[in-house]
C-alpha cells in the first residue's frame, strides 16, 4: 500500500446562525449553503418561518453515495 497522500480536500465551513451554514469547496467559485427542510427541520425543532428550507448536509452525502 502506498502511504503518499494524493489528494487533500480543502474546504471551509462557516456557521451563520441556527442550522444555516456556508461551505467553500474545491472547484466551486461560490459557497454552498446548508440548512434543514421538512422532516429534518421538524426533528430538530426548527421553525420553517424563521429559517427557509435549504439542502442539508445529509442530502449531499446521500447524493454522493448514490453516484
Amino acid at each position: 500500500m502506498n502511504d503518499n497522500v494524493v489528494y487533500r480536500s480543502r474546504t471551509r465551513i462557516e456557521r451563520l446562525r441556527g442550522p444555516l451554514r456556508r461551505a467553500w469547496v474545491p472547484a466551486r467559485p461560490d459557497p454552498i449553503t446548508y440548512g434543514v427542510h421538512s422532516e429534518i427541520a421538524e426533528h430538530y425543532g426548527v421553525d420553517p418561518e424563521q429559517y427557509p428550507p435549504d439542502t442539508t448536509t445529509i442530502d449531499y452525502v446521500i447524493a454522493a453515495a448514490g453516484g
